[in-house]
């Protein structure tokens, strides 16, 4: 799809910020650039969109060489996100996100039916695309610089640094929703990056770059299974041993089995069922087993003397992982936000398993030393207090 040729872009005084990048991006792929400081990560972005010229090489999308084509009809045709976000102070979120629409003559009811579509995608209300910037927080406000990068239906999305900005569980929060829209709609994001645990959770392939040069392109996996040199190393870090374990890779291999109640039950019921299976947790299902939140101890302070119905008094801000999920995304997930557990849904959101603290303890047990006893013996969900110690609970 997009073919990348001998791309070098030299500036005056003969410093060389990118020397002859050669890349093969496919169609719906996710692309990390990533390097140190003055690596040419950015230089070879812009160049892309054109907004850095390049000195020499070639660039074609689908046989066509956007070299040639007007810089900014190119620029209109390639969404771009920043760090910076750079919504419009005045407009409304409205306005913002058909920005570029706007620019290519939509009709009103075409930008409208757009702007509405796309916000539910990141789980906003209908009523902020009357609000201006001002009135969202930064995390809001970079969904909404996502959503502008989409509104136009343009195939590649080009994004530099775009939750560099944002406090850790944000962007740990951002960096799962855009995956799960790039997914879904089948874009080819282009990524620059400066963090490598960013660039592992999200890229299919990642691009190593470091002073001016392409060093590895590769998928995860195999950059963490073989480096390509002493670099790639160090600069990807030794402590990453989770993922350099062959035969654990996603979560479906280390799931257990979650206790759920339906959303219709009594508070007595989830009562006895927490007792009789001895957790202090139970997840929230509706008739169909679609996660809809979870229970817990605390649910119940106060509740049974004014409530009855698990459907009164359970949490509906969950954290959960899909299916075929990198594991360690989840082990990310559960030290940064200092969760017990994550529950594994499908595509359809039926609840199917449950990845706990104790798992990831016996996980890091068997990577350092080589321990290949069974990592869960039984339906436990909830972490011992060892294994809450060893890791930080």
């Amino acid at each position: 799809m997009l073919k990348i040729e001998n791309l070098t872009k030299i500036y005056r005084g003969g410093k060389v910020a990118v020397d002859k990048l050669n890349l093969d991006i496919q169609e719906g792929e996710f692309i990390a650039f990533i390097g140190t400081s003055g690596s040419g990560k950015t230089t070879a972005l812009r160049m892309i969109n054109r907004m850095v010229e390049p000195t020499s090489g070639k660039i074609t999308l689908d046989g066509k060489d956007l070299t040639k084509m007007n810089a900014v009809t190119l620029r209109r045709s390639i969404g771009y996100v920043i760090q910076q976000i750079g919504l419009m102070p005045h407009m409304t979120i409205r306005d913002n996100i058909t920005l570029v629409q706007k620019l290519l003559k939509w009709s009103k009811e075409k930008k409208d039916e757009t702007a509405s579509r796309l916000i539910e995608l990141v789980n906003l209300p209908q009523s902020y695309l009357d609000f201006y910037p001002a009135q969202l927080s930064g995390g809001q406000q970079q969904r909404i610089g996502v959503l502008r990068a989409l509104a136009a239906n343009q195939d590649i999305i080009l994004m530099d640094e775009p939750f560099g900005a944002l406090d850790p569980i944000t962007r740990d929060t951002l960096q799962d929703l855009i995956k799960d829209i790039q997914q879904r709609l089948n874009k080819t994001i282009i990524f620059v990056t400066h963090d490598m645990d960013e660039a592992i959770k999200l890229a299919d392939r990642i691009a190593i770059m470091h002073e001016g040069k392409l060093i590895q392109f590769d998928t995860p996996d195999n950059i963490l299974a073989a480096p390509a040199n002493d670099f790639v190393k160090e600069f990807i870090g030794s402590h990453r041993l989770i993922q350099q374990k062959p035969n654990v890779k996603t979560v479906d291999e280390v799931m257990i089995k979650p206790i759920s109640i339906t959303i219709e039950k009594s508070l007595d019921e989830a009562i006895r069922l927490m007792v009789e299976k001895r957790v202090d947790t139970l997840f929230v299902t509706d008739g169909d087993n679609r996660l809809q939140g979870y229970l817990d101890v605390e649910s119940f302070t106060g509740a049974r003397k004014t409530k009855r119905s698990v459907s009164e008094c359970y949490e509906k801000d969950v954290f959960y992982v899909k299916t075929g999920s990198k594991l360690q995304d989840s082990v990310r997930r559960i030290l940064k936000r200092n969760l017990k557990n994550i529950p594994v849904v499908d595509d359809e959101n039926r609840l199917v398993g449950l990845v706990t603290r104790a798992n990831i303890v016996d996980i890091v047990y068997d990577t350092i030393w080589g321990d290949e006893e069974p990592m869960v013996s039984s339906e436990e969900q909830n972490g011992s207090e060892g294994s809450k110690e060893l890791i930080g609970g």
